[in-house]
Protein backbone atom coordinates (compact mmCIF):
# COMPACT_ATOMS: atom_id res chain seq x y z
CA UNK A 1 0.00 0.00 0.00
CA UNK A 2 1.35 3.43 -0.99
CA UNK A 3 2.20 5.63 2.01
CA UNK A 4 0.61 9.05 2.44
CA UNK A 5 2.18 11.93 4.39
CA UNK A 6 0.05 14.82 5.73
CA UNK A 7 1.59 18.20 4.90
CA UNK A 8 1.20 21.33 7.03
CA UNK A 9 0.26 24.71 5.62
CA UNK A 10 2.77 27.25 7.07
CA UNK A 11 0.23 30.09 7.15
CA UNK A 12 -2.71 28.28 8.73
CA UNK A 13 -1.07 25.42 10.62
CA UNK A 14 -3.59 23.07 9.03
CA UNK A 15 -2.57 19.77 7.49
CA UNK A 16 -4.41 20.39 4.24
CA UNK A 17 -2.38 18.40 1.71
CA UNK A 18 -1.61 14.71 1.34
CA UNK A 19 1.74 13.74 -0.16
CA UNK A 20 1.70 10.36 -1.88
CA UNK A 21 5.12 8.79 -1.36
CA UNK A 22 7.08 6.98 -4.03
CA UNK A 23 7.62 3.34 -3.16
CA UNK A 24 11.35 2.66 -2.59
CA UNK A 25 10.90 -0.57 -4.54
CA UNK A 26 10.10 1.52 -7.63
CA UNK A 27 13.51 3.19 -7.67
CA UNK A 28 15.61 0.42 -9.30
CA UNK A 29 13.36 0.31 -12.38
CA UNK A 30 13.31 4.11 -12.59
CA UNK A 31 17.08 4.27 -12.31
CA UNK A 32 17.44 1.62 -15.00
CA UNK A 33 15.15 3.59 -17.33
CA UNK A 34 17.09 6.82 -16.84
CA UNK A 35 20.44 5.10 -17.32
CA UNK A 36 19.16 3.63 -20.59
CA UNK A 37 18.20 7.15 -21.73
CA UNK A 38 21.48 8.77 -20.70
CA UNK A 39 23.56 7.72 -23.72
CA UNK A 40 21.15 9.42 -26.12
CA UNK A 41 21.05 12.52 -23.91
CA UNK A 42 24.85 12.70 -23.92
CA UNK A 43 24.98 12.10 -27.68
CA UNK A 44 22.89 15.23 -28.29
CA UNK A 45 25.98 17.22 -27.41
CA UNK A 46 26.00 20.42 -25.41
CA UNK A 47 24.02 22.47 -27.92
CA UNK A 48 21.40 19.75 -28.33
CA UNK A 49 20.88 19.54 -24.58
CA UNK A 50 20.61 23.31 -24.30
CA UNK A 51 17.93 23.31 -27.01
CA UNK A 52 15.86 20.84 -24.98
CA UNK A 53 16.28 22.91 -21.83
CA UNK A 54 15.20 26.00 -23.72
CA UNK A 55 12.09 24.20 -24.99
CA UNK A 56 11.27 23.18 -21.42
CA UNK A 57 11.78 26.73 -20.18
CA UNK A 58 9.07 27.95 -22.56
CA UNK A 59 6.60 25.35 -21.27
CA UNK A 60 7.59 26.20 -17.69
CA UNK A 61 6.85 29.89 -18.26
CA UNK A 62 3.44 28.99 -19.67
CA UNK A 63 2.69 27.29 -16.31
CA UNK A 64 4.18 30.14 -14.26
CA UNK A 65 1.01 31.07 -12.36
CA UNK A 66 0.11 27.48 -11.49
CA UNK A 67 3.57 26.63 -10.16
CA UNK A 68 3.81 29.93 -8.29
CA UNK A 69 0.49 29.33 -6.54
CA UNK A 70 1.68 25.92 -5.37
CA UNK A 71 4.99 27.37 -4.22
CA UNK A 72 3.26 30.11 -2.22
CA UNK A 73 1.10 27.46 -0.57
CA UNK A 74 4.24 25.47 0.27
CA UNK A 75 6.14 28.37 1.85
CA UNK A 76 3.54 30.95 2.83
CA UNK A 77 5.49 33.80 1.25
CA UNK A 78 5.13 35.65 -2.05
CA UNK A 79 8.18 37.77 -2.87
CA UNK A 80 10.76 35.03 -2.40
CA UNK A 81 8.55 32.59 -4.32
CA UNK A 82 8.39 34.99 -7.27
CA UNK A 83 12.17 35.30 -7.21
CA UNK A 84 12.48 31.51 -7.11
CA UNK A 85 10.30 31.25 -10.19
CA UNK A 86 12.51 33.73 -12.04
CA UNK A 87 15.76 31.92 -11.25
CA UNK A 88 15.20 28.97 -13.57
CA UNK A 89 14.97 30.94 -16.83
CA UNK A 90 17.93 33.16 -15.96
CA UNK A 91 20.04 30.26 -14.69
CA UNK A 92 19.69 28.35 -17.96
CA UNK A 93 21.01 31.36 -19.86
CA UNK A 94 23.95 31.87 -17.51
CA UNK A 95 24.82 28.16 -17.41
CA UNK A 96 24.70 27.94 -21.20
CA UNK A 97 27.37 30.63 -21.51
CA UNK A 98 29.50 28.94 -18.86
CA UNK A 99 29.11 25.44 -20.30
CA UNK A 100 30.41 26.48 -23.71
CA UNK A 101 33.58 27.64 -22.00
CA UNK A 102 33.84 24.61 -19.71
CA UNK A 103 33.53 22.18 -22.63
CA UNK A 104 36.27 23.80 -24.73
CA UNK A 105 39.01 21.35 -25.66
CA UNK A 106 42.45 22.16 -24.32
CA UNK A 107 45.71 20.43 -25.07
CA UNK A 108 49.37 20.84 -24.15
CA UNK A 109 52.68 19.02 -24.26
CA UNK A 110 54.28 17.50 -21.19
CA UNK A 111 57.13 19.67 -19.95
CA UNK A 112 59.16 16.57 -19.17
CA UNK A 113 58.34 14.84 -22.49
CA UNK A 114 57.64 17.30 -25.28
CA UNK A 115 56.76 14.44 -27.61
CA UNK A 116 53.68 13.64 -25.49
CA UNK A 117 50.58 15.72 -26.15
CA UNK A 118 47.84 15.73 -23.50
CA UNK A 119 44.22 16.70 -24.04
CA UNK A 120 41.29 16.50 -21.68
CA UNK A 121 37.89 14.90 -21.90
CA UNK A 122 34.80 14.43 -19.80
CA UNK A 123 32.59 11.46 -19.05
CA UNK A 124 29.36 12.41 -17.25
CA UNK A 125 27.91 10.34 -14.44
CA UNK A 126 25.00 8.41 -15.86
CA UNK A 127 22.61 9.19 -13.03
CA UNK A 128 22.75 11.91 -10.35
CA UNK A 129 20.52 11.99 -7.28
CA UNK A 130 19.48 15.34 -5.77
CA UNK A 131 17.98 15.60 -2.28
CA UNK A 132 16.78 19.18 -1.79
CA UNK A 133 15.53 21.25 1.20
CA UNK A 134 12.32 23.06 2.12
CA UNK A 135 13.44 26.68 2.43
CA UNK A 136 13.63 27.26 -1.36
CA UNK A 137 11.73 24.22 -2.61
CA UNK A 138 11.70 24.88 -6.35
CA UNK A 139 15.05 26.55 -6.96
CA UNK A 140 16.93 24.22 -4.60
CA UNK A 141 15.54 21.19 -6.40
CA UNK A 142 17.02 22.51 -9.66
CA UNK A 143 20.17 24.26 -8.40
CA UNK A 144 22.35 21.17 -8.89
CA UNK A 145 20.02 19.37 -11.30
CA UNK A 146 20.26 21.77 -14.24
CA UNK A 147 24.10 21.79 -14.25
CA UNK A 148 24.06 17.98 -14.06
CA UNK A 149 21.72 17.77 -17.05
CA UNK A 150 23.88 20.20 -19.01
CA UNK A 151 26.88 18.01 -18.19
CA UNK A 152 25.10 15.06 -19.84
CA UNK A 153 23.79 13.25 -16.76
CA UNK A 154 20.25 12.13 -16.06
CA UNK A 155 18.78 12.97 -12.65
CA UNK A 156 16.31 11.94 -9.97
CA UNK A 157 15.22 14.64 -7.52
CA UNK A 158 13.81 13.97 -4.05
CA UNK A 159 12.47 17.31 -2.72
CA UNK A 160 11.57 17.91 0.90
CA UNK A 161 8.34 16.35 2.12
CA UNK A 162 7.75 19.60 4.05
CA UNK A 163 7.07 21.61 0.86
CA UNK A 164 5.91 19.20 -1.90
CA UNK A 165 2.97 21.02 -3.54
CA UNK A 166 5.04 22.56 -6.35
CA UNK A 167 6.17 19.18 -7.66
CA UNK A 168 2.97 18.10 -9.44
CA UNK A 169 2.59 21.19 -11.66
CA UNK A 170 6.33 21.23 -12.33
CA UNK A 171 6.34 17.56 -13.37
CA UNK A 172 3.51 18.28 -15.82
CA UNK A 173 5.81 20.73 -17.61
CA UNK A 174 8.48 18.04 -17.88
CA UNK A 175 5.98 15.59 -19.32
CA UNK A 176 5.12 18.08 -22.07
CA UNK A 177 8.73 17.94 -23.26
CA UNK A 178 9.45 14.20 -23.80
CA UNK A 179 13.21 14.74 -24.01
CA UNK A 180 13.16 16.27 -20.51
CA UNK A 181 10.86 13.63 -19.06
CA UNK A 182 13.28 11.01 -20.36
CA UNK A 183 16.16 12.36 -18.28
CA UNK A 184 14.66 14.10 -15.22
CA UNK A 185 12.22 12.60 -12.72
CA UNK A 186 10.94 13.64 -9.30
CA UNK A 187 10.23 11.17 -6.51
CA UNK A 188 8.47 12.04 -3.27
CA UNK A 189 8.62 10.90 0.34
CA UNK A 190 10.53 11.17 3.61
CA UNK A 191 14.05 10.15 4.60
CA UNK A 192 13.42 6.53 3.63
CA UNK A 193 13.03 7.35 -0.06
CA UNK A 194 16.10 9.61 0.18
CA UNK A 195 18.17 6.80 1.69
CA UNK A 196 16.96 4.39 -1.00
CA UNK A 197 17.82 6.92 -3.72
CA UNK A 198 21.48 7.03 -2.69
CA UNK A 199 21.82 3.31 -3.41
CA UNK A 200 20.65 3.76 -7.01
CA UNK A 201 22.67 6.72 -8.32
CA UNK A 202 26.27 7.41 -9.36
CA UNK A 203 26.61 10.69 -7.41
CA UNK A 204 24.41 12.47 -4.89
CA UNK A 205 23.83 16.16 -4.10
CA UNK A 206 22.37 17.06 -0.74
CA UNK A 207 21.42 20.45 0.70
CA UNK A 208 20.25 20.56 4.30
CA UNK A 209 21.31 20.20 7.92
CA UNK A 210 24.68 19.00 9.17
CA UNK A 211 23.33 15.89 10.97
CA UNK A 212 21.43 14.71 7.91
CA UNK A 213 24.36 15.62 5.67
CA UNK A 214 26.61 13.38 7.73
CA UNK A 215 24.18 10.50 7.22
CA UNK A 216 24.15 11.17 3.47
CA UNK A 217 27.96 11.20 3.41
CA UNK A 218 28.09 7.88 5.26
CA UNK A 219 25.54 6.30 2.92
CA UNK A 220 27.42 7.63 -0.12
CA UNK A 221 30.63 6.19 1.29
CA UNK A 222 29.02 2.76 1.59
CA UNK A 223 27.75 3.07 -1.98
CA UNK A 224 31.22 4.31 -3.04
CA UNK A 225 29.87 7.35 -4.86
CA UNK A 226 30.76 11.05 -4.55
CA UNK A 227 28.58 13.25 -2.35
CA UNK A 228 28.28 16.99 -2.92
CA UNK A 229 27.08 18.45 0.37
CA UNK A 230 25.89 22.00 1.06
CA UNK A 231 25.05 22.07 4.75
CA UNK A 232 24.32 24.53 7.54
CA UNK A 233 25.81 27.91 8.22
CA UNK A 234 26.27 30.45 10.99
CA UNK A 235 27.52 33.26 8.81
CA UNK A 236 29.52 35.99 10.60
CA UNK A 237 29.83 39.63 9.63
CA UNK A 238 32.61 41.95 10.82
CA UNK A 239 31.94 45.71 10.86
CA UNK A 240 35.05 47.83 11.37
CA UNK A 241 35.23 51.31 12.86
CA UNK A 242 35.79 52.79 9.40
CA UNK A 243 32.65 51.26 7.87
CA UNK A 244 29.72 53.27 6.58
CA UNK A 245 27.29 52.56 9.42
CA UNK A 246 24.11 53.24 7.49
CA UNK A 247 25.05 51.09 4.50
CA UNK A 248 26.35 48.30 6.74
CA UNK A 249 23.12 48.25 8.75
CA UNK A 250 21.00 48.15 5.60
CA UNK A 251 23.02 45.36 4.00
CA UNK A 252 23.14 43.27 7.17
CA UNK A 253 19.42 43.64 7.71
CA UNK A 254 18.81 42.36 4.18
CA UNK A 255 21.31 39.55 4.66
CA UNK A 256 19.74 38.44 7.93
CA UNK A 257 16.05 38.69 7.09
CA UNK A 258 15.73 37.45 3.50
CA UNK A 259 13.15 34.64 3.46
CA UNK A 260 12.61 35.40 7.18
CA UNK A 261 16.18 34.27 7.83
CA UNK A 262 15.52 30.81 6.42
CA UNK A 263 18.64 30.83 4.25
CA UNK A 264 21.82 28.82 4.77
CA UNK A 265 23.91 31.93 3.97
CA UNK A 266 21.89 34.19 6.24
CA UNK A 267 23.94 36.53 8.44
CA UNK A 268 23.54 35.12 11.96
CA UNK A 269 26.37 36.82 13.88
CA UNK A 270 27.44 40.47 13.71
CA UNK A 271 30.72 41.65 15.29
CA UNK A 272 31.05 45.43 15.53
CA UNK A 273 34.00 47.61 16.54
CA UNK A 274 33.29 49.15 19.95
CA UNK A 275 33.67 52.82 18.90
CA UNK A 276 30.69 52.55 16.54
CA UNK A 277 28.65 49.93 18.44
CA UNK A 278 25.92 52.21 19.83
CA UNK A 279 25.43 54.10 16.57
CA UNK A 280 25.33 50.87 14.58
CA UNK A 281 22.80 49.18 16.87
CA UNK A 282 20.59 52.28 16.81
CA UNK A 283 20.62 52.33 13.00
CA UNK A 284 20.01 48.59 12.74
CA UNK A 285 17.08 48.76 15.17
CA UNK A 286 15.53 51.65 13.23
CA UNK A 287 15.71 49.72 9.98
CA UNK A 288 14.57 46.42 11.49
CA UNK A 289 11.55 48.09 13.03
CA UNK A 290 10.34 49.13 9.58
CA UNK A 291 10.08 45.52 8.36
CA UNK A 292 6.58 44.10 8.57
CA UNK A 293 5.34 40.56 8.93
CA UNK A 294 3.35 39.29 5.94
CA UNK A 295 0.14 38.72 7.88
CA UNK A 296 -2.81 38.39 7.58
CA UNK A 297 -2.07 38.07 3.83
CA UNK A 298 1.10 37.46 1.82
CA UNK A 299 0.88 41.07 0.58
CA UNK A 300 0.88 42.71 4.02
CA UNK A 301 4.64 42.61 4.65
CA UNK A 302 7.98 41.15 3.66
CA UNK A 303 8.55 38.59 6.43
CA UNK A 304 6.73 35.38 5.63
CA UNK A 305 6.04 32.61 8.13
CA UNK A 306 8.58 30.21 9.59
CA UNK A 307 7.87 27.30 7.28
CA UNK A 308 8.73 24.43 9.62
CA UNK A 309 6.95 24.56 12.99
CA UNK A 310 9.77 22.96 14.97
CA UNK A 311 12.10 25.60 13.55
CA UNK A 312 9.96 28.27 15.18
CA UNK A 313 10.39 26.58 18.54
CA UNK A 314 14.15 26.35 17.91
CA UNK A 315 14.39 30.10 17.33
CA UNK A 316 12.53 30.77 20.56
CA UNK A 317 14.82 28.37 22.39
CA UNK A 318 17.84 30.38 21.20
CA UNK A 319 16.26 33.67 22.30
CA UNK A 320 15.24 32.32 25.70
CA UNK A 321 18.72 30.89 26.29
CA UNK A 322 20.36 34.20 25.35
CA UNK A 323 18.07 36.23 27.61
CA UNK A 324 18.65 33.88 30.53
CA UNK A 325 22.38 34.59 30.17
CA UNK A 326 22.05 38.38 30.05
CA UNK A 327 21.25 39.23 26.44
CA UNK A 328 18.82 42.05 25.65
CA UNK A 329 16.28 42.12 22.84
CA UNK A 330 16.48 45.62 21.34
CA UNK A 331 13.58 45.15 18.92
CA UNK A 332 11.41 42.34 17.65
CA UNK A 333 11.14 39.34 19.94
CA UNK A 334 9.81 35.83 20.12
CA UNK A 335 8.25 33.86 17.28
CA UNK A 336 4.49 33.95 17.83
CA UNK A 337 1.55 32.12 16.37
CA UNK A 338 -0.97 33.98 14.24
CA UNK A 339 -3.96 32.15 12.74
CA UNK A 340 -2.02 28.89 13.03
CA UNK A 341 1.16 30.12 11.35
CA UNK A 342 4.40 31.01 13.15
CA UNK A 343 5.91 34.46 12.44
CA UNK A 344 9.23 35.92 13.54
CA UNK A 345 9.80 39.69 13.58
CA UNK A 346 13.15 41.17 12.61
CA UNK A 347 14.96 40.97 15.95
CA UNK A 348 18.16 42.69 17.15
CA UNK A 349 19.84 41.23 20.23
CA UNK A 350 22.73 42.76 22.21
CA UNK A 351 24.73 41.60 25.22
CA UNK A 352 25.51 38.29 23.52
CA UNK A 353 28.56 36.05 23.76
CA UNK A 354 29.66 32.60 22.63
CA UNK A 355 28.25 30.85 25.68
CA UNK A 356 24.84 31.29 24.04
CA UNK A 357 23.29 28.94 21.48
CA UNK A 358 22.25 32.04 19.55
CA UNK A 359 25.92 32.61 18.69
CA UNK A 360 27.00 29.02 18.06
CA UNK A 361 24.07 27.05 16.64
CA UNK A 362 22.28 27.70 13.35
CA UNK A 363 19.17 29.75 14.16
CA UNK A 364 17.52 29.98 10.72
CA UNK A 365 15.38 32.99 11.54
CA UNK A 366 15.50 36.81 11.13
CA UNK A 367 17.56 37.26 14.30
CA UNK A 368 20.57 39.61 14.44
CA UNK A 369 22.80 39.19 17.51
CA UNK A 370 25.36 41.99 17.75
CA UNK A 371 28.60 41.57 19.72
CA UNK A 372 31.33 44.22 20.19
CA UNK A 373 35.06 43.68 19.70
CA UNK A 374 38.20 45.64 20.61
CA UNK A 375 40.69 44.53 17.97
CA UNK A 376 40.57 43.03 14.49
CA UNK A 377 42.38 39.96 15.80
CA UNK A 378 39.56 39.48 18.30
CA UNK A 379 36.92 39.94 15.61
CA UNK A 380 38.54 37.36 13.35
CA UNK A 381 38.92 34.90 16.21
CA UNK A 382 35.23 35.28 17.09
CA UNK A 383 34.15 34.89 13.46
CA UNK A 384 36.23 31.70 13.15
CA UNK A 385 35.02 30.29 16.46
CA UNK A 386 32.40 28.06 14.84
CA UNK A 387 31.87 24.56 13.48
CA UNK A 388 30.48 26.25 10.36
CA UNK A 389 32.30 27.92 7.48
CA UNK A 390 29.86 28.59 4.67
CA UNK A 391 30.25 32.31 4.00
CA UNK A 392 30.56 35.68 5.70
CA UNK A 393 30.87 39.42 5.23
CA UNK A 394 33.19 42.31 6.06
CA UNK A 395 32.32 46.02 6.14
CA UNK A 396 35.16 48.53 6.14
CA UNK A 397 36.07 51.95 4.84
CA UNK A 398 38.43 50.58 2.19
CA UNK A 399 38.56 47.43 0.11
CA UNK A 400 42.16 46.79 1.20
CA UNK A 401 41.20 46.88 4.88
CA UNK A 402 38.26 44.56 4.27
CA UNK A 403 40.27 42.12 2.13
CA UNK A 404 42.96 41.82 4.80
CA UNK A 405 40.26 40.64 7.21
CA UNK A 406 38.43 38.48 4.66
CA UNK A 407 41.59 36.48 3.89
CA UNK A 408 41.73 35.39 7.53
CA UNK A 409 38.13 34.22 7.75
CA UNK A 410 37.57 30.46 7.61
CA UNK A 411 34.65 30.50 5.21
CA UNK A 412 34.19 29.71 1.53
CA UNK A 413 32.88 33.07 0.29
CA UNK A 414 33.25 36.54 1.79
CA UNK A 415 31.10 39.47 0.64
CA UNK A 416 32.81 42.83 1.00
CA UNK A 417 30.55 45.75 1.98
CA UNK A 418 27.53 43.61 1.15
CA UNK A 419 26.01 40.22 2.02
CA UNK A 420 25.16 37.04 0.12
CA UNK A 421 27.06 37.95 -3.05
CA UNK A 422 28.09 34.32 -3.48
CA UNK A 423 24.55 33.37 -4.46
CA UNK A 424 24.55 36.04 -7.17
CA UNK A 425 27.66 34.43 -8.68
CA UNK A 426 26.01 31.02 -9.13
CA UNK A 427 25.87 30.14 -12.81
CA UNK A 428 28.77 32.41 -13.75
CA UNK A 429 31.71 30.62 -15.32
CA UNK A 430 34.46 33.20 -15.18
CA UNK A 431 34.41 33.53 -11.39
CA UNK A 432 36.44 31.83 -8.71
CA UNK A 433 35.17 28.57 -7.29
CA UNK A 434 34.57 28.23 -3.59
CA UNK A 435 34.22 25.43 -1.07
CA UNK A 436 32.39 25.21 2.21
CA UNK A 437 34.68 25.05 5.23
CA UNK A 438 34.37 22.84 8.31
CA UNK A 439 30.92 21.24 8.84
CA UNK A 440 29.24 23.45 6.25
CA UNK A 441 29.82 21.05 3.42
CA UNK A 442 32.05 18.84 1.33
CA UNK A 443 33.26 18.58 -2.26
CA UNK A 444 32.69 20.56 -5.40
CA UNK A 445 31.66 24.16 -5.99
CA UNK A 446 28.43 25.75 -7.13
CA UNK A 447 30.50 28.64 -8.46
CA UNK A 448 32.62 28.64 -11.59
CA UNK A 449 33.13 25.88 -14.12
CA UNK A 450 33.20 23.29 -11.36
CA UNK A 451 29.43 23.70 -10.93
CA UNK A 452 29.13 21.73 -14.19
CA UNK A 453 32.37 19.78 -14.47
CA UNK A 454 31.97 18.19 -11.01
CA UNK A 455 29.26 16.05 -12.60
CA UNK A 456 31.76 14.61 -15.06
CA UNK A 457 34.68 12.30 -14.55
CA UNK A 458 37.80 13.95 -15.94
CA UNK A 459 39.77 12.04 -18.57
CA UNK A 460 43.23 12.59 -19.98
CA UNK A 461 44.27 11.52 -23.49
CA UNK A 462 48.04 11.22 -23.80
CA UNK A 463 49.39 10.86 -27.31
CA UNK A 464 53.00 9.88 -28.03
CA UNK A 465 54.14 11.68 -31.19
Amino acid sequence: MTASIPVRNPRTGQYDFQLVSTEPTALPALAQELRANQSHWESLGLEGRLEVLDAWRKVYLESYDEILAALVADTGRLGESQREMQRLPSSIDKLAIMAREAFKERSLHLRSMQSVQVSGGFSPFQLVGVISPWNFPLSSSLLDTIPALIAGCTAIVKPSEITPRFVEPLVRTLQKVPEMHAVLRYVQGDQHIGAALITQVDAVCFTGSVPTGQKVAEAAGRAFIPAFLELGGKDPAIVTASADIDKAAAALLAGATANAGQVCVSIERIYVAKPILDAFVQRLVEKAGALKIAHPTVNDGTLGPIILERQAHGINRHLEDAQSKGAKIECGGMVTQRDGGWYAPATVVTGVDHSMALMTEETFGPIMPVMPYDTVDEAVALANDSIYGLSGAVFAGSADEAMAIARRMQVGAVSINSTGLGTAAIGEGDVHEKNAFKRSGLAGSRLGYDSITRFMRKKAYLVQH
